[in-house]
């Protein structure tokens, strides 16, 4: 695990930026945050305000002499500001692809100029698209199904670009469906499990898109902070300038879910336990299964999960329960 260095994280007082953050800072790291608050909470960062290790720039990626300013003097760069919702790039493409593609080549290059040691990128499953086959390697990709899914995939294409022309290190994560503390259940592009968990916890029906038999490789947001840390770390030429699977390598359906946090809530609030869904239509642009191999992270990084699925809901749960109810 990375201590002793100076990190920028763009995106850093998101969801999962900020539990990088916290990683990295819990270490003895400095770490220097660029966030435009356009999706990420001020309150993911209090913890943190008074830490003299600490720097915010409140700034956008889509200004390059901010992202100059953000890498002036770091070692690293973890890269996780995006705009990440497949039905807000099928709403407004234009927006999430300014943000996606040309935020990302701006701190690319700025990281570039500075000479960082490794640049480490938020990737994402969505770039298998309709690719039928499981579980999904590396190598083998489908048709895109969202404007999302394109620009993730572009953003993995200017990093293998910039590494053959300027020579610089970079490290692609796809990540599988993130979840845990400090997930927001409140935007209008939430994502599944804080969705759940909120309509549990007051006690109403979630809503499951179509019939519940749609799967995902649900990651607890501990596994993502240890892949960031491998691969900046890494010092094997064969492991720099790929892109890595961020996953458990279980698949779980959209029913199992609700099952298995009904379940976890239903422990701190026992009225849950008889609450049942409400199944709606299926969403535009929803991959319907989506399972990770994980033997090339395994292999090559020496990745291996530290928290399952299971565990990770019982310990999100919890986070909701003490940190967001009569909230």
């Amino acid at each position: 695990m990375i201590e002793n260095s100076r990190i920028l994280v763009t995106g850093g007082a998101g969801f999962i930026g900020s539990n990088l953050v916290e990683d990295l800072l819990s270490r003895n790291n400095e770490v220097v945050v660029l966030d435009n608050f356009s999706t990420g909470k001020r309150e993911n960062l209090q913890l943190f305000a008074n830490d003299r290790r600490f720097t915010l720039i409140e700034g956008d990626i889509r200004d390059y002499k901010t992202c100059q300013k953000a890498v002036d003097g770091v070692e690293y760069v973890m890269h996780e500001a995006a705009l990440c919702s497949v039905p807000l790039s099928i709403d407004d493409p234009m927006l999430v692809t300014d943000v996606n593609i040309g935020g990302f080549v701006n701190v690319l290059y700025a990281a570039k100029e500075a000479k960082v040691k490794c640049f480490a990128y938020a990737a994402s499953c969505a770039t298998y698209g309709d690719a039928e086959y499981s579980p999904k390697v590396e190598d083998r990709i489908g048709k895109p199904l969202s404007p999302y899914a394109i620009t993730k995939y572009v953003d993995e294409l200017y990093a293998m670009n910039f590494h053959d022309l300027y020579g610089i290190n970079t490290v692609g994560l796809r990540y599988f469906n993130v979840f845990g503390r400090r997930q927001d259940p409140y935007g209008a592009y939430a994502a599944v499990i804080p969705i759940f968990a909120m309509r549990l916890l007051s006690l109403t029906s979630p809503v499951i898109n179509g019939d519940g038999s749609f799967s995902r490789d649900f990651t607890h947001v501990s596994n993502v902070v240890l892949a960031n840390n491998l691969a900046l770390l890494s010092k094997d030429e064969k492991a720099l300038n790929q892109v890595y699977n961020v996953a458990c390598g279980e698949s779980t359906s959209l029913n199992q879910l609700f099952e298995a946090l009904k379940s976890a809530l239903a422990q701190i609030k026992p009225e849950i336990a008889g609450i049942s869904p409400v199944h709606g239509p299926e969403r535009v642009g929803d991959i319907p299964h989506s399972l990770a191999s994980i033997d090339k992270i395994s292999s090559l990084l020496g990745y291996k999960p530290v928290m399952m699925f299971e565990e990770g809901i019982k310990a999100t749960a919890k986070w909701y329960v003490d940190n967001l109810v009569d909230k």
